[in-house]
């Protein structure tokens, strides 16, 4: 089928607005691919120092025939989703050896767990640590011995880092190696029903904690569709991980099978093969317009729009809130997952996952087809799913069929004709909400504002009974200036508790919110924050503010004119958990529309 004329239009909207940086970097790119491999120019110091742990694997680096695979790991036995990693080394390497390759880790990048952080001080570093992961990423493979990077990383920010890393060493291939999802445990729904009662002093901290031990269990990612799970979406809809690798739980046949393999294919694409593919020609605009598109079909985490416009950037790609906005308005929701739905992500997989639905999209012209991919030329390649059986490892045709309609649809019969991320504008600055799991009289909330400052203050002030009428609570001086635009995650109980009382409410923020919120409607990253001088700065309680997901509008009903910006005191959220290290990230940060940036 012909493309979808709106996606179409956007990409080329996107490849205008892009043309200068584009160009640049390309043309950076070509220049240091023309080089050849990069250990041709190391000298004979240069190389002893770098070879002089690898054994029985001098030889072949030395004789500089055969590519030298760097693993940039992001292994650390906190993270549940990094835990399986410690392993992979070793299994990389000895694939290397197998497929005539070797393999060095060339170095480990920070991973922080948002679940561990939600709500303390330390989330106020989880934004910047993105910036983090892509330094360090870059100081591991600034050694140049390497023909081609596996990079082993999962979680919220860690991805997006990588990603930047990736595309700045865009000249060398690289291949993106997921650990797969826990196995499921208790129920996300039942989990969030226990989070709520909690919240309303029904139940004691031990209940909550035996219902979040039974849901948060083993390795592997979490299971319900947010930011982790987005991300493993992503990297096949972007063609940087083998297909069919995302949803493959640790621990099994089939999951070792896929890291060798991954092992094998990323030899395969070096400058020393027939099928170079460099990482840069593959995050072309449309790489980041089908990544849209796979957001807004799953009904994916808010988080990812701050970061594909910064993970764009790195490739010379310049992303807006109107081609998100665009994008959703034509693509139709096609998965129920939660906190959209009732199934977890091993529930999306058997259902049919992402093979079906970017078979079915591209039937329905709602993707690029003409991509460069890890896997080989065409985003087909992606149709087709990995099969361990007595013949061995292989592909076979994805299905063609959901395997479960209550929780994966065709493009023809969706669960909603658009996929729920608005763009909202309005004298208050611009933002987003994602409306895919908020009911449709929730659309639009007109209501008196409450105006706090900390996320622990609305639970305060819910503790003690003010909360009881129609409000849209704002929560101002979240932005990455102000304190790093930690997630608001752990408001959601208590909003939902509010909402479940027959309140009309809701949240406006200059922060952030998980991938995991989105029952209550949610107008986030709202820009310029208020530590900048935003119109969020302007409102005080009592003032009247329209949230219109509908239209697209975030309004204040109240004249604001001549009105003095409020100045909160930041002094007291600059040091303590290592936030004083990071004052420089919060002066040079850039705006949430642009991705938050520190580095690029």
């Amino acid at each position: 089928m012909a493309l979808n004329p709106t996606i179409q239009r956007v990409t080329d909207r996107i490849i205008i607005r892009s043309q200068g940086p584009r160009r640049a970097y390309l043309d950076r790119m070509a220049t240091a691919a023309a080089e050849g491999p990069r250990r041709a120019h190391l000298s004979c110091g240069n190389q002893a120092h770098a070879y002089a742990p690898m054994g029985d694997d001098k030889a072949t680096l030395v004789a500089d025939k055969a590519p030298n695979i760097g693993i940039i790991t992001a292994y650390n036995d906190m993270l549940s989703a990094h835990q399986p990693f410690e392993r992979y080394p070793g299994q990389i390497r000895d694939a290397a050896r197998a497929f005539g390759g070797t393999a060095q880790v060339a170095g480990g990048v920070p991973a922080m767990c948002d679940g561990v952080t939600q709500g303390q001080t330390g989330m106020e570093l989880s934004l910047f640590s993105r910036d983090v992961i892509a330094l360090a990423a870059g100081v591991g493979l600034s050694h140049n011995v390497f023909d081609a990077v596996l990079y082993l990383g999962v979680c919220d920010k860690i991805v997006p880092g990588l990603i930047m890393a990736a595309a700045t060493f865009g000249y060398i291939p690289g291949m993106f190696v997921p650990a797969g999802p826990m196995v499921s445990g208790l129920p996300n729904d039942e989990k969030g029903k226990v989070r709520q009662e909690f919240a309303k002093g029904n139940i004691t901290r031990a209940e909550l904690m035996k219902a979040e031990m039974a849901s948060y269990h083993g390795p592997g990612t979490c299971t319900f569709y947010g930011t982790a799970n987005t991300n493993q979406m992503l990297m096949e809809f972007m063609g940087l991980h083998l297909p069919g690798t995302s949803f493959v739980n640790p621990g099994t046949e089939l999951r070792e099978e896929l890291t060798r393999q991954s092992t094998k294919r990323v030899l395969e694409i070096t400058a020393l093969g027939d099928d170079f593919t460099p990482v840069c020609d593959v995050l072309d605009e449309k790489a980041f317009v089908n990544g849209l598109v796979g957001l807004m079909a799953t009904g994916g985490s808010t988080n990812l729009v701050l970061h594909l416009p910064a993970m764009a950037r790195a490739a010379g790609v310049i992303l807006d809130l109107e081609d998100f906005s665009d994008i959703s308005a034509v693509t139709p929701l096609m998965a129920k997952v939660y906190p959209n739905g009732l199934a977890d992500v091993n529930h999306f997989h058997a259902a049919g996952g992402l093979q079906f639905m970017i078979a079915n999209l591209l039937d329905a012209g709602l993707m690029h087809e003409d991509v460069k991919t890890v896997a080989g030329a065409g985003m087909s390649h992606y149709a087709r799913e990995p099969v361990m059986d007595d013949s061995g490892f292989h592909y076979r045709d994805g299905p063609t069929e959901s395997h479960n309609d209550r929780i994966l649809r065709p493009a023809s019969d969706p669960f909603a004709p658009q996929g729920g991320l608005v763009q909202l504008n309005g004298n208050l600055g611009r933002g987003v909400i994602k409306v895919s799991a908020v009911a449709k009289d929730r659309h639009v909330i007109e209501a008196p504002v409450r105006i706090f400052h900390e996320q622990h203050h609305v639970k305060a002030a819910f503790r003690a009974g003010e909360l009881t009428t129609d409000n849209i609570i704002v929560v101002r001086f979240q932005g990455p200036k102000s304190n790093g635009m930690p997630e608001l995650h752990s408001l959601t109980p208590t909003l939902s508790v509010l909402q479940d009382r027959g309140l009309r409410v809701a949240l406006v923020t200059d922060g952030r919110m998980s991938g995991a919120s989105g029952k209550v409607p949610a107008a986030i990253h709202v820009a310029p924050e208020a530590a900048d001088g935003g119109p969020i700065s302007l409102l005080r309680d009592g003032d009247i503010v329209r949230l219109d997901a509908n239209n697209g509008t975030l309004e204040c009903l109240t004249d604001l004119t001549d009105r003095t910006p409020a100045i909160a005191d930041l002094t007291g959220n600059g040091n303590g958990v290592g936030r004083e290290l990071f004052d420089l990230f919060r002066r040079s940060v850039g705006p949430s529309t642009d991705g938050a940036g520190v580095i690029l």
